[in-house]
C-alpha cells in the first residue's frame, strides 16, 4: 500500500512540475509577444520616434531583404564563428590555467595579485592593443572574445577547485593515489557546477568581446553592421543586428543549459 501511495505521490509531483513548466513558458512567451506588440504600437502611433527606434515590422522586412540577397547570412556566420571560437578558447584556457594554479600552489601564490589586477582591468581597453599586435583581422577579434573571459574563468574555477572538501582528498591519499587521480576523480567532478556557471557567464562575455572587436577592426560581422547602421543613420539595421545577436546568444545559453542538465543527469 505504501508503495502505491509513493508512486501516486511521485506521479502527482511530476504533473505539478510539468504544470509549473507550462505556466513559466506561457508567461515567457506572453512577455516576449507583449514587448514586440508594444514596440510596434508605439512606433505606429508615434509615441516613440519611428526614425530612431524603428519598429518590429521594419526590422522583419529588412531581415527578409538581407536573407534574400545573402549578405546577412555572411555577416552572421562571421560573427558566430568568431564568438564560438573565442568562447571555447577563453573557457578552455581559463580552466587549464585554473588547473595549473591548483597543481602548483606556489604558482597560485605568485600570480594571485596579478589575476586580481587583470580581473579589475577593463578588457575592452585591450582591444586597440590586440589589433595593433595581431593586425585588424579574424585572429585579433577571436583573441578579443577569448581574453575577455579567460581571467574570470580562471578565478572562478580555481576557487571552486580550492573549495572541494579536503576530507575527500585525504581518503584517496590513504589509498596511495596520485595527484592526477585525485584531480580527475574528486576535484574536477566536484567543480562541474562552477564550470557550467562560468560557461553561462562566458556566453555573454564572448559576444561582448567579439562585437567590440568588430567595432574596431572589421569589414564583416554583426558588429560591423551596427557601426555601419549608425554611420548611415539606418537604425533599423542596428536593431536587426541587435535582435540577431540576442537570438544567437540565447541559443548558445540554452545549449550550455542543456549540457548542464546532461551532466547532472549522468552524475545522479
Amino acid at each position: 500500500m505504501s508503495r502505491v501511495n509513493s508512486e501516486l505521490l511521485h506521479e502527482k509531483y511530476k504533473k505539478a512540475l510539468r504544470r509549473e513548466k507550462r505556466i513559466v513558458r506561457f508567461f515567457q512567451a506572453a512577455i516576449f509577444l507583449l514587448f514586440f506588440l508594444l514596440w510596434e504600437t508605439a512606433s505606429r502611433n508615434k509615441w516613440i520616434d519611428p526614425l530612431i527606434f524603428s519598429s518590429p515590422s521594419k526590422v522583419w522586412h529588412l531581415l527578409m531583404e538581407n536573407i534574400r540577397d545573402g549578405t546577412l547570412l555572411v555577416h552572421t556566420g562571421v560573427t558566430l564563428t568568431e564568438t564560438v571560437s573565442g568562447f571555447l578558447l577563453g573557457t578552455l584556457a581559463g580552466c587549464l590555467l585554473a588547473a595549473a594554479l591548483w597543481w602548483w600552489e606556489r604558482l597560485a601564490k605568485i600570480l594571485d595579485p596579478y589575476l586580481v589586477v587583470l580581473n579589475a582591468l577593463p578588457k575592452v581597453a585591450l582591444g586597440p592593443i590586440l589589433i595593433v599586435a595581431l593586425g585588424p583581422n579574424f585572429t585579433s577579434i577571436i583573441a578579443m572574445g577569448a581574453i575577455i573571459s579567460v581571467i574570470i574563468t580562471t578565478i572562478v574555477v580555481y576557487t571552486s577547485f580550492k573549495e572541494v572538501d579536503p576530507n575527500y582528498l585525504r581518503v584517496l591519499e590513504t589509498f596511495g593515489t596520485s595527484r592526477l587521480d585525485r584531480f580527475r576523480e574528486i576535484i574536477l567532478p566536484a567543480s562541474f557546477p562552477a564550470i557550467i556557471s562560468t560557461l553561462k557567464v562566458n556566453v555573454g562575455l564572448s559576444w561582448v568581446g567579439v562585437i567590440v572587436g568588430e567595432f574596431l577592426a572589421s569589414q564583416r560581422g554583426l558588429g560591423y553592421l551596427i557601426i555601419y547602421g549608425f554611420q548611415v543613420f539606418n537604425l533599423t539595421l542596428v536593431f536587426l543586428a541587435l535582435v540577431i545577436i540576442a537570438f544567437l546568444a540565447t541559443i548558445m545559453y540554452q545549449f550550455v543549459d542543456f549540457l548542464e542538465k546532461k551532466l547532472i543527469k549522468n552524475r545522479t
